[in-house]
């Protein structure tokens, strides 16, 4: 039997917050730009994620509640519009022929995030792994063009997965709310320690940017 969205969405924040122990503060340079699945985005609004929590932990459980909408457009679309489909079917042939894939079968907390860092001035990288994606792509044959019927056709069923999307993301938003509690707690024991902490350690490099000397005689 299918789970029903209630056991879902309480399924996903039952692995994230086993995921959780195991987050730790980046060390590394944030990026400039916003993750487009996270900013702004409804789903941390209902789990009480707000601008405060590193992106890192919006970021695992996002992913986690996208998929379960996705999931639910993807049977959606496979019972109510055959054009997209058909669409969706050739591009997922087109995908599997490509010999490299580095954006597939990753852990939800790294799925969707750039496949790599941001250059760093005058010190442009030898090579990007989304640079070797699309040579790959470059080689696989386009798909076939559509009709002017077809493509109004295919419109329309796009704004129909679209409008089933919304619903059912606000469905899962409202499931959502009754795990708020639980998300806020876990943060509050495990990941907030941690920013305090660092934040504290930045604190002492600062009052005292070049270690403890001993005074000029």
């Amino acid at each position: 039997m299918e789970r029903s969205l209630e056991t879902q969405v309480s399924q996903a924040v039952d692995a994230w917050l086993r995921w959780l122990p195991r987050w730790e503060p980046a060390t590394h340079r944030g990026r400039v730009a916003p993750c487009r699945r996270c900013f702004g985005s409804p789903v941390l609004s209902a789990a009480g994620l707000g601008a405060d929590v590193p992106h890192g932990v919006q970021h695992g459980l996002s992913t986690r509640i996208k998929t379960i909408v996705d999931h639910a457009v993807a049977d959606y679309t496979a019972r109510n519009l055959p054009m997209l489909q058909a669409e969706l079917d050739q591009q997922a042939a087109r995908n599997r022929a490509r010999s490299y894939r580095p954006a597939e079968d990753l852990d939800p907390e790294f799925e969707g995030l750039p496949l790599d860092p941001d250059p760093v001035p005058g010190a442009p990288f030898l090579f990007t792994i989304a640079g070797l994606a699309e040579e790959v792509d470059a080689d696989i044959p386009a798909l076939p063009p559509l009709s002017d019927e077809a493509k109004a056709a295919l419109r329309q069923e796009v704004a129909l997965a679209d409008d089933y999307a919304n619903m059912v993301g606000r469905e899962v938003c409202s499931i959502l709310l009754h795990s708020r509690l639980r998300i806020q707690a876990a943060v509050a024991e495990l990941v907030e320690p941690q920013i305090e902490a660092m934040l504290e350690e930045l604190t002492r490099s600062l009052d005292s940017p070049f270690g403890d000397q001993p005074p000029l005689a």
